[in-house]
């Protein structure tokens, strides 16, 4: 869609968009259009790195289809390609529970088995 073309087999890890001829691509390019917006494309490297960056520091659990919208962004703004005070909205709205492998894949840390005692969960929190 990026490229004005069909993608045979596309391959990504973000599984929710992964289509290569979306029903919607009339309509996503006037949406574009209209908003002023941009419709690009980001590797998977920057996907996984935006999903870590939203649970990380926002505590938000998405799935990386939706990661890939703030992934965008980033690269855009990285790149200059949004002015000082615009007004920018990303909205994130595939939770991360729709692909659950994902969060398994990316963790980067091992489960902590904890007491049930609210204690031992501070203790486990650095409460």
């Amino acid at each position: 869609m990026v490229d004005g073309e069909r993608v045979e087999h596309p391959e990504t890890v973000a599984s929710a968009i992964r289509i290569g001829n979306p029903a919607s691509w009339q309509g996503a390019n006037a949406a574009a259009q209209f908003s002023g917006g941009k419709i690009d494309k980001v590797t998977d490297e920057q996907i996984v790195s935006a999903y870590k960056q939203l649970a990380s520091t926002e505590g938000i659990f998405v799935e990386p289809a939706c990661a890939a919208a703030l992934a965008g962004l980033i690269k855009v703004t990285s790149a200059g390609g949004i002015d000082e005070g615009s007004i920018v909205v990303s909205t994130m709205t595939g939770h991360g529970l729709k692909d659950p492998d994902s969060a398994v894949t990316y963790a980067n840390s091992e489960a902590k088995l904890v007491e049930a005692d609210l204690e031992a969960v501070k203790a486990a929190m650095g409460l």
